[in-house]
């Protein structure tokens, strides 16, 4: 496949920036969110990778996951939204993937 044309598929995708604190969670909420075909999600570890990936990409969505201290998450989202104020950032406290579905329909308002 081109490379413009997968990038333009990606990019016709709602990007999502999931930030959580554990691996190996973060990889199957990646996974599960990435079986939509009409969602596309990047993961970060730490407060550096999620603010790098933020400036590298236009995202809709950023879903927080577990075991992000309470001044991380103030720090992070004060700086997605002074880049972007339409950023829709909400919580993901697992449950499985029912909830994460609908956690990101509803932060879509769909």
């Amino acid at each position: 496949m081109d490379f413009q044309l997968l990038l333009q598929k990606d990019m016709s995708k709602t990007q999502i920036l999931v930030i959580g604190r554990h691996p190996e969670i973060l990889q199957t909420v990646i996974r599960l969110i990435n079986n939509n075909s009409d969602w596309h999600a990047t993961g970060a570890i730490t407060d550096q990778e999620a603010l790098a990936a933020f400036n590298a990409n236009v995202y809709k969505i950023v879903l927080l996951g577990g075991g992000i201290e309470n001044d991380s998450e103030a720090t992070l989202c004060a700086a997605f939204r002074t880049q972007n104020p339409e950023i829709i950032v909400t919580q993901h406290y697992g449950g499985g993937s029912g909830l994460l579905f609908a956690e990101i329909y509803q932060a879509l308002g769909s």
